[in-house]
Parts: structure tokens; sequence; C-alpha cells
């Protein structure tokens, strides 16, 4: 699965958002205003520019000669002549510049330059044949890298008759453009200038806006974590009466509600966990009292007919599995309780192992690996609960070779218990631990409590471990038992609460009976609920 593209948060994209849109408006409203501005300054400079020049014709007339010479097309050109325009004539091939033309190098400084020299070629084609054809024309261009307006107009002679003709003299004006393009210049400049201001304003007045409407999604934010870290009493302050007030009191209402639920939760889970803990308690005497007369008809089943004898034996053993199951239940309600502790000592972990087999008779099944001078803090008992379970579970469900193997580094030791059998199924593999967790609903009787894996984690939960099962490559279940060498508990429980380092009080088994929460149906059988072959493993089974 690909990683999600990084993206702006949502300041950011209201802050882009904020400022393009400033900007787009400033563009738009700067570009019109600007090309408004550059057409009214140029039609105005070219308005007074044909007016000059229809002014300074008026003047000639009336033409002295309609064949002129050089000396009279020379006049002519220079009558219109001004400070910031050049003016030529032509006449039948000849050309008469109205003053001697001077490169921009050497116009004056701090005065409109004049245009240099004009010749025909400059003309545009188009408008030498409008002014050909007798018609004034004008035309703006960029001629040696300078703006300047060409004016065009032929001379008429007027007929006695009152009607005119044209004169074949044609002259034509250069006006420099250059002031006014300076003024476009500068308006550009001043564009761009207002258009950056705008620009920081924008930013500014995003940065404003966006706090201000952030800061109470960042408060809900801060209030939703904490809110799922489990501080239910969070609320915000409402503010106003906006949409994001909307918000605020919508997340109060809603995290009322559910506080109020998970208050009347709790309050049902903890009756229930009183209830099962009282209910054990209740039933630990008439167990005890049955737990002796089953050992009475354990006695005295072989000497019974069938089948007194063997339902003799059956209820001595239910007897005993319901005593087991009620240890268990005590065993885990001190566990939701929060009363149970550790009461730990310096332990030498091979040998701990070494005992806890040889104590069930499983030293000579079990292959092992145990390197000396492995030591920790840890509680003796616990650990050999959990030891006895998963060691007595591969000796039931899996096929042999089991094997225990024991490693350890500066922090921490781990306890590998290993079968080779068929292994979990995957879809058992994260039930394996649930408290009366069936594989298989078929299999509604098991004969273990259903509580031991679930003890068996939460004793090694108990020490700062972890208790973990997986399937080997090459088959078989491997279940990883990882403690801390050393505990930051107290060695002994709290004031008041129950002595857990003692065993249960029920158990009325000899030496060879593991304390893993199953009573064997054997001595020396030890049991897990969880089926062979496929082995699939009932979760939290003993």
């Amino acid at each position: 699965m690909k990683p999600p593209a990084a993206s702006l948060g949502l300041r950011g994209r209201l802050l882009s958002a904020f400022v393009l849109l400033c900007v787009v408006t400033a563009a738009a409203v700067a570009g019109v205003s600007y090309g408004k501005a550059r057409n009214e300054i140029l039609q105005r400079a070219q308005d007074a520019a044909v007016e000059a020049m229809r002014e300074r014709l008026a003047a000639l007339y009336p033409l002295r000669t309609d064949t002129p010479g050089q000396d009279e097309l020379e006049r002519i050109a220079a009558g219109l002549n001004d400070t910031n325009s050049t003016a030529v004539a032509f006449f039948r091939g000849r050309r008469a510049p109205g003053r001697p033309a001077r490169p921009p190098g050497q116009w004056r400084p701090g005065r409109p330059p004049l245009t240099p020299d004009l010749d025909r070629a400059a003309i545009p084609p188009r408008l030498r044949e409008t002014v050909a054809g007798g018609t004034m024309a004008w035309q703006r261009v960029t001629w040696q890298d300078l703006p300047v307006l060409i004016i065009g107009a032929p001379l008429m002679i007027a007929e006695p008759d009152g009607t005119t003709r044209n004169s074949g003299i044609e002259v034509y004006t250069v006006h420099s453009l250059l002031p006014e393009q300076r003024s476009i210049d500068e308006l550009a400049l001043w564009a761009w200038l207002y258009g950056g201001a705008a620009l920081v304003f924008a930013v500014l007045l995003g940065l404003a806006a966006t706090r201000g409407v952030l800061r109470p999604v960042r408060e809900l934010g801060r209030a939703a974590r904490l809110l799922g870290e489990g501080r239910l009493h969070t609320r915000i302050e409402v503010r106003g009466s906006d949409e994001l007030a909307d918000v605020a009191r919508t997340f109060n209402d809603t995290a009322a509600e559910l506080e109020r639920h998970v208050a009347q939760l709790r309050a049902m889970e903890a009756d229930a966990r009183r209830f099962v803990a009282d209910v054990s308690h209740e039933l630990r005497t008439p167990l005890a009292a049955l737990a002796a007369v089953a050992d009475v008809l354990d006695e005295e089943a072989a000497d019974l007919p069938e089948p007194a004898g063997r339902a003799a034996r059956l209820v001595s053993q239910e007897t005993l599995n319901l005593t087991q199951l009620v240890n268990d239940l005590i065993e885990i309600s001190r566990f939701d309780s929060g009363v149970a502790a550790l009461a730990v000592n310096d332990v030498d972990v091979a040998e701990l192992v070494r005992a806890t087999l040889r104590t069930r008779g499983w030293s000579e099944a079990v292959e092992t690996e145990l390197p000396a001078g492995v030591s920790a803090r840890l509680d003796p008992r616990r650990v050999d609960v959990v030891l006895a379970n998963l060691v007595g579970n591969a000796l039931r469900h899996g096929e042999p070779p089991v094997s225990v193997r024991l490693s350890a580094d500066g922090d921490s030791i781990t306890v590998d218990v290993r079968d080779h059998g068929p292994g979990l199924d995957e879809e058992v593999l994260p039930h394996v631990f649930d408290r009366f967790y069936k594989a298989s609903a078929a299999r509604a009787r098991s004969e273990g409590s259903g509580l031991g894996l679930a003890i068996a984690r939460e004793n090694a939960r108990l020490h700062g471990g972890d208790l973990t099962v997986a399937n080997a490559p090459d088959g078989g279940a491997v279940f990883t038992l990882r403690l801390p060498r050393t505990q930051d508990q107290n060695s002994a429980p709290p004031p008041g609460a129950p002595d857990t380092a003692a065993a249960p009080a029920l158990s009325a088994q000899d030496a060879s009976t593991p304390q893993d929460g199953s009573t064997p149906s054997q001595p020396g059988a030890p049991r897990r609920d969880a089926s062979p072959a496929p082995r699939d493993a009932d979760g939290g089974s003993s």
C-alpha cells in the first residue's frame, strides 16, 4: 500500500486560497487599470500630435508651386517640424528631411528626444498606400527600438472650380512616444508595487483569518485526542454562535453522553466481575466438601460394581474440574480488580524450568536447552504456572519432540516452548489467549477451564513481559515467554489484598498435578483445551 501523499494542512490550504484570491483580484484590477491608462495616454498623445499636424499643414497653404524643387520640399518639411517630431517630404522620388538627423546617442538629456531621420522604407506599406490615395493617416510603430507615431498626409491643390487634386507631395512626421512610454513604465512599476503590497497585506490578513478559524479546530483536535486517551471529562469552551460554536456544542454533548455510557458500562462490568468473584468464593466451601467426597469415591471406585464405579470416577473427575474452574475464576478476578501482586525473588531461571519439569514428571519427555547462570528477579510461583501450562499443552496437543529453550540478554530473558505438531490454524492464532475461546463451535464442552492461557499471559504481563504464539516455519507451535530480568513491583501485595502468592485453596492435588489452571485426567497427564490434528487451541484454555 502506497503511503499517502504529503499535502498542505488546513492552515496552509486556507492561507493559499486566501492569498490566491487576493492576488488574482489585485492582478485583475491592476491589469485592467493599467490597460485603460495605457490606452488613454497613447490615445491622448496621438490625438494631440494629429491635431498639431493638421494645424501645421494649414499653415503651408497656399502652395507656391505644384512642382516644387528640393529647396521647396525642404521648406515644406521644415514647416512641419516641432520639438518632439521630425518631418520629411517626398515628391516623385525625391526626399527632403525637415532637419538634420541626429543619432539617439547624441540626443540631449532632459528634453524629449528628436527622432532619427526617416526614410521611405521605414514607413509601413499600408500607411504609404493610404496617404498616396489622398487620405491623412497615422500609425504607432517601433522604429530603431523607439516607440514613435508616424503621421502621413498628402498635400492637395485647390482648383478654380472648387475641386481639389493631389499634388503628389507626401509629408510624414515622426512623433516620439518616449515620454508616454516612460509614463506607462512608471505606471507599471507602481502597479507592481501596489500588487506586492496587496500580496503582503493578503498574507497578513490570511494569517489572521486562518488563526481565528483554526483555533477552535485545534482545540477540537486536542479535545478529541484527550477523549481518545480516556479522559472523558474533556470539554471545549463554546465561543459565539457560528458554525464552529455549533460543532463545539455538539462535541460537548457527544462527550457527555459517551462519558455517561462508559460509566454505565464500567459499573456493569464491575458488577459482573464482583458477581463472578462472589460466586466463586461462595462455592469454595461446598466444593471443599465435594473434593473430600471425591477422594473417598476415588478410593472406593475400584471395589464398586459397574456402572457404579464408572459413575464414581466421573463424579470425582468433574468435581476436580469444577474446583479448578472456581480457582481460575478467582485468579482472573484478582487480575481484573488490580489486586494481583508479585512475590519476587532472585531466581536461577534454568533451575526453575528444571524444577517445573521434574515436579510433573516431564523431564524425560521434554528436550531442554538451558544455559547456566541466567538469573532474574521473578515470582517463581507465577512463572511455574506459565511454564507448566505451556509445556503441558505441547505434550498433550503437539507432537514430539517438545523442547524448552532459554535465552537471555542484558535486560530480559526469553523462554521458547515448541512442539512439532500441525501447529495452530491462522484464524485461531489471534484468539489463543482469549478467555473461554473455542476454536470449534461444536466443542461446547472441554476438559480444561478455558482460562489457563489467559492466566498465563496475565502472569507474564504482571511481570512487565508478554506471552506470544506463532507457528514455526517447519511445523509446530512456538509459545514465547519474555520477561524482564528486574522488577519494579513491591514483593508484597497491597494492604488488604488477597495473598496471591499462595496456591489456590481448593486444590487437593499431589506433586504431580500441574499448577496451570487444569486438572489432568490421570496423574501426570496435563491438559489443554485445544483440539488435536489440526491443532486449533481453544483460546484461554489450560
